[in-house]
């Protein structure tokens, strides 16, 4: 599950309350100390939150009981059952607390839930027991075979603790999509939804479930209706969550939800907010990443209009935000069809583009960049492209993204930044076909940029997919003009094979401790 990374002493003190609910649990047996409804005596924690925090806690508990689960099973194959017994006391208490929060907000729970409470809990005492026995046993022989009948109640514990939580994320996002569906108010539905986007966030699995219950079209319902204009944003933005997923897709092209993003993008009554949100969306239903693409070929009926709004957003873009969102869509977009990529051109997508980037305040991000040189490279297979880059001097912008670098060190910004550099190299490689640009790049110092890249794994951030971008930019590049590169450079980085280049470049030290 998905868990929102915090400071390690926050997280300990947070985790503190549910263990020592535990504890107290473990002692009086699920029972309440008092029938006083004083809230300082009160032992279950979830009574003091709203429901979307309710539900954070469950899946929390739900979390711990997870990893602790999978920590008895490694200490039952090391035999060690003094700890497996106390973890094993640890589960049945953190079961038991799970059971009794979630039974003190739900508003009604079904009896199928109840039967799988019933026996997830007695199956959990007879684990407890079990272990507690096997404390007790000297004997070898009589430890072996129950240390089968051990593993295999740890697998149906286990099993009826995974049925248990899939039953009551259903029930609960059930009881939320009625809320969405039946509710005329607007504050119930925002509170809603709301919820609904957190229960997205918590992973795929989360989402399948939302999908399955008819969140994608619940939520369409709400996109087409005009009272609901102000929580277009928000829902906008859990559909993209919920659309990560196959079940989510189908779900989409049942209700014709490309037309309904499509209205939306084309309608200038709407805010920018809910537009960048509708590209989000576009942009999740585009990812090249994604194994299934049976919506595409509705998207293909509505792409024309789509991209055009698409295009005007990230030139009225007053935040890189937004920029970022239209410009990952039609990112996203060019990777499919090439029309795509004649209807920017079309556009002078190239021209907007190549503006934005002179302006920090919108193209701001290693991330930003990405996607426009995606676009770039992408829109660079077209012959009419290499005029449009030297009229909006974008050689110049390419051989600075070869110099992209992180500021801050972080892992998906080094990513990103490497990225930057691979596609600034294939554009330069596709478009120096044209000797305009080839004589361009070359006046602009690329040669020498490019033999750094390829010689210092420093500079590349020890990229493969870098190296070889900027060896197959080299080559096309020596072409127009060998004499720009010393004879030591044409014979190892030009000369020979690609990858005997690439081998070369590479750092080849192995270590065979």
């Amino acid at each position: 599950m998905h868990l929102i990374q915090v400071d390690s002493v926050q997280r300990w003190m947070e985790d503190l309350k549910l263990m020592t609910d535990c504890e107290c649990m473990c002692i009086l047996q699920s029972k309440p100390i008092s029938i006083e409804k004083d809230e300082q005596n009160e032992l279950i924690l979830s009574s003091q939150y709203n429901t979307c925090d309710n539900l954070q806690l469950l899946l929390k508990r739900a979390w711990i009981i997870s990893t602790e689960l999978t920590r008895i099973a490694q200490k039952l194959e090391k035999n060690r059952w003094q700890r497996v017994h106390s973890m094993t006391v640890r589960v049945n208490c953190h079961v038991r607390s799970m059971i009794n929060e979630y039974n003190t907000f739900t508003r009604s729970s079904s009896e199928e839930m109840h039967q799988l409470e019933k026996l997830l809990i007695d199956k959990c005492s007879e684990f407890t027991a079990f272990t507690e026995r096997c404390l007790q046993t000297e004997d070898e022989e009589i430890m072996k075979s129950m240390k089968s009948c051990v593993s295999e109640t740890l697998t149906t514990v286990a099993q009826y603790f995974g049925q248990l939580i899939e039953l009551v994320l259903t029930h609960e996002a059930q009881n939320l999509l009625r809320q969405i569906e039946l509710s005329g108010s607007l504050y119930i539905t925002e509170s809603a939804i709301s919820s609904l986007f957190s229960l997205a966030q918590e992973g795929a699995h989360l989402c399948r479930i939302i999908a399955k219950e008819g969140g994608v079209v619940a939520l369409f319902k709400i996109c087409r209706q005009d009272c609901f204009r102000c929580l277009y944003p928000q829902t906008l933005r859990t559909l993209a969550s919920i659309c990560c997923v196959e079940e989510g897709m189908h779900q989409l092209e049942k209700v014709d939800g490309i037309l309904c993003l499509a209205d939306i993008l084309t309608d200038n009554s709407h805010s920018e907010a809910t537009h960048a949100e509708a590209a989000a969306v576009i942009a999740q239903i585009t990812s090249p990443h994604l194994t299934f693409t049976q919506h595409l070929s509705s998207f293909l009926e509505n792409m024309e209009e789509i991209v055009t709004a698409l295009v005007k957003l990230c030139q009225e873009a007053s935040s890189g935000e937004v920029f970022l969102l239209a410009s990952a869509a039609l990112a996203n977009i060019t990777f499919f069809d090439t029309m795509a990529c004649e209807i920017l051109l079309q556009l002078n997508a190239m021209k907007i583009l190549l503006a934005a980037c002179s302006d920090k305040r919108i193209v701001d991000t290693p991330y930003s960049r990405d996607q426009v040189v995606t676009i770039l490279a992408n829109m660079s297979v077209l012959d009419q492209c290499a005029s449009e880059i030297i009229q909006g001097n974008g050689v110049q912008l390419l051989m600075e993204m070869l110099f992209e670098k992180s500021s801050s060190g972080n892992p998906a910004e080094v990513a990103a930044c490497e990225r930057v550099q691979q596609k600034s190299a294939v554009t330069l490689a596709r478009l120096s076909r044209d000797p305009e640009v080839a004589d361009a790049a070359i006046k602009l110092s690329c040669i020498p940029r490019l033999i750094k890249l390829c010689r210092s794994p420093t500079e590349r951030n020890n990229s493969d997919s870098v190296l070889v971008a900027c060896l197959a930019a080299l080559r096309r590049l020596a072409v127009m003009s060998p004499g720009g590169l010393e004879d030591s450079d044409f014979q190892q980085l030009v000369k020979p094979r690609l990858v005997d280049s690439f081998l070369l470049c590479t750092n080849m030290e192995e270590s065979f401790v």
